[in-house]
C-alpha cells in the first residue's frame, strides 16, 4: 500500500492498472483501493492549496 501511495504522491502520471493490480494481489478490495487513492489524493490536494496560498503551519506543529 505504501508503495502505491508514494508513487501516487510523487509521480501520479506514472500510475497504471498494474499499481491497482498489486494492491488487489495484496488482498485489498476495490473499495479499499478507492479509499487509499481518495485519501492520498485529498491530502495532496489540500497541501497544494495550502502551499499555493502561503499558509503557514500552526505554531504548535514541529
Amino acid at each position: 500500500m505504501l508503495t502505491y501511495v508514494e508513487k501516487l504522491t510523487l509521480a501520479p502520471g506514472d500510475m497504471s492498472e498494474g499499481d491497482v493490480a498489486a494492491l488487489r494481489n495484496a488482498g485489498f478490495t476495490d473499495r479499499d483501493v478507492l479509499d487509499i487513492c481518495t485519501v492520498t489524493a485529498y491530502y495532496a490536494y489540500v497541501n497544494r492549496i495550502a502551499d499555493g496560498l502561503g499558509v503557514q503551519l500552526e505554531t504548535w506543529l514541529p
